[in-house]
């Protein structure tokens, strides 16, 4: 039965990010799987500020429209520069990036609790398998080395243990651990960068779609 995979992570024993699978863009129209869906009045209110200059001087004129008080037409650039790229795609480069990073960091930091949770409610011999919400499910695989992988799909998934330890036998293990060239450690999440593994953890994936 074809399921919906949204992402797919795997993290080192040292939490570094060493992989990162998109397979599928999320919906404009829908929560980010990562962000709760609040009430709009739950949004947080804005800091009441302090009286204008103007209004403790009413014969001081305020500064013209424009980009931090400049005047209309002027623009003052501060952005690092883009190596020839456009302002709005290096925008949206960086702003891509830096979503992937944090969603990582929310991903692992779930799992790692939910994880010594369960260890300590039902005994080092128990496991986290996975978690389900209104709009994804997390399923969680750790190797003996503690090798993390973690897959997001649609919410009515069934689960994913197996795939996941498949991944880890049959891709992990053949193309990375098997590999001499490969590094036994991902520092600073280098990643795998071994494009065997990255072709066939793609067609895997998306055979499964």
């Amino acid at each position: 039965m074809p399921v919906q995979v949204f992402s797919f992570y795997i993290f080192d024993r040292h939490s570094y990010r060493v992989h990162l699978l998109q397979t599928l863009d999320r919906p404009s129209t829908a929560p980010s799987p990562l962000e709760p869906n609040f009430p709009t009045h739950h949004h947080r209110q804005q800091r009441a500020l302090p009286p204008s200059s103007t209004a403790a001087h009413p014969h001081r004129q305020s500064a013209p429209a424009g980009l931090g008080g400049l005047p209309p037409g002027s623009s003052q650039s501060t952005s690092a520069p883009n190596n020839g790229i456009s302002g709005g795609a290096y925008r949206d480069s960086r702003s891509a990036a830096t979503r992937a990073k944090d969603d990582a960091k929310l991903i692992f930091g779930t799992v790692f609790s939910l994880r010594n949770m369960v260890r300590k409610l039902g005994g080092e011999d128990d496991a986290f398998i996975s978690y389900r919400t209104a709009q994804y499910k997390l399923h969680y695989y750790e190797t003996p080395s503690c090798l993390r992988f973690a897959m997001l799909t649609e919410p009515g998934a069934l689960s994913m243990r197996n795939v996941l330890h498949q991944i880890y036998i049959n891709l992990w293990v053949e193309y990375v651990v098997k590999n001499p060239l490969s590094p036994v450690e991902h520092k600073n999440g280098d990643g795998v960068k071994n494009e065997m593994f990255e072709m066939g953890l793609d067609k895997f994936v998306r055979g499964l779609m």
